[in-house]
C-alpha cells in the first residue's frame, strides 16, 4: 500500500514539473494550437448552461471564454505555475481554479454538464490505472446525462515516427530544440523542448500516453459511458478514415 502511494506522488509530481515548464511560453507557443472559437461554441452547447469542468485547463485559453459566456467554470492543473498566469489575465478571476492531479479531481460529485478534455490533454494520463480512475472520477462528477469531451490525435495507421531531433525556433537571441523518442509498444512518446539563450538552457519536459479511439471506447465503457458520436474536430466534421484528429463525446449511462 506504502508503494503504491509513493508511485502515485511521483506521478503528480512529474505532471506538475511537467505544466510547470511550459507555464511561461505556453501562451505564445499555443495559443494557436487549435480552434478556440469552435471549441468554445461546442462545450458551450453541450453544457446548456450548466457548470463545466476542464481537465488541464493550463493558461485558460479556453476556460476563460467559456466562463465569458456566463458559465461556471473550473479549471483542473497540477501546475501552480499554470493557473497563476490564467488568474493573472483579464477574465481569469471568473475560472474557479483547482491544483490538482486530474486523476483524482476533489471536486463536487453529480455537478457539470459537461467535463472536457481538449487537445491531447487526456493523453497526458501516462498510466494505464491514472486514465481509469480519472474516468471513473468524471462519471462520478457528472450530473446525469452529463457529457465527457475529448479531443485527440489519431495515431496513423502506418505507425508513428521514432522520434528524433528537429528545430522548433531560431533567431539570432534563441534556439529551441525539440527531441523525442516514440515506443510504439508501449504506445509512449517522451520529449524535451531545449531552450537555449545566452542566458542558459531550459528544459521543457512532456509526455504523452496516446490511445486510439478505439481503445478511449473502450476504457470509456468499462467507466460507465456510452459514445454519443464522434467529428473529425470541434465544428462537427464528419470522422473518416484517415482523420489527424477526432473529438470524441461520451454521455454518463446511469
Amino acid at each position: 500500500m506504502g508503494q503504491g502511494r509513493l508511485g502515485h506522488d511521483a506521478g503528480v509530481r512529474t505532471a506538475q514539473l511537467r505544466r510547470d515548464g511550459f507555464a511561461d511560453v505556453y501562451d505564445d507557443w499555443y495559443a494557436d494550437v487549435s480552434d478556440v472559437e469552435a471549441t468554445v461554441a461546442a462545450v458551450a452547447a453541450l453544457a446548456s448552461g450548466r457548470p463545466v469542468l476542464e481537465l488541464g485547463v493550463g493558461t485558460g485559453r479556453l476556460a476563460i471564454p467559456l466562463a465569458g459566456r456566463g458559465l461556471d467554470v473550473v479549471g483542473i492543473d497540477a501546475s501552480a505555475a499554470m493557473i497563476e498566469v490564467l488568474s493573472a489575465k483579464d477574465g481569469g478571476r471568473a475560472v474557479r481554479t483547482v491544483v490538482a492531479d486530474m486523476a483524482d479531481l476533489p471536486v463536487e460529485n453529480g455537478h457539470f454538464g459537461v467535463v472536457f478534455a481538449a487537445f491531447n490533454t487526456f493523453f497526458n494520463l501516462t498510466d494505464g490505472a491514472a486514465r481509469a480512475r480519472c474516468a471513473r472520477r468524471v462519471h462520478e462528477v457528472l450530473a446525469p446525462g452529463g457529457a465527457f469531451l475529448i479531443e485527440g490525435f489519431v495515431p496513423p495507421a502506418d505507425g508513428l515516427t521514432d522520434g528524433g531531433i528537429s528545430v522548433r525556433n531560431l533567431t539570432t537571441e534563441r534556439v529551441v530544440l525539440s527531441v523525442s523518442r516514440h515506443d510504439p509498444d508501449s504506445q509512449i512518446i517522451e520529449g524535451q523542448h531545449v531552450d537555449i539563450t545566452a542566458e542558459g538552457i531550459v528544459m521543457r519536459p512532456w509526455a504523452l500516453h496516446y490511445r486510439t479511439p478505439a481503445q478511449l471506447d473502450e476504457l470509456l465503457s468499462a467507466e460507465g459511458f456510452g459514445l454519443e458520436s464522434r467529428s473529425a474536430d470541434w465544428t462537427g466534421a464528419p470522422f473518416e478514415p484517415g482523420a489527424d484528429t477526432h473529438v470524441s463525446i461520451y454521455r454518463r449511462i446511469d
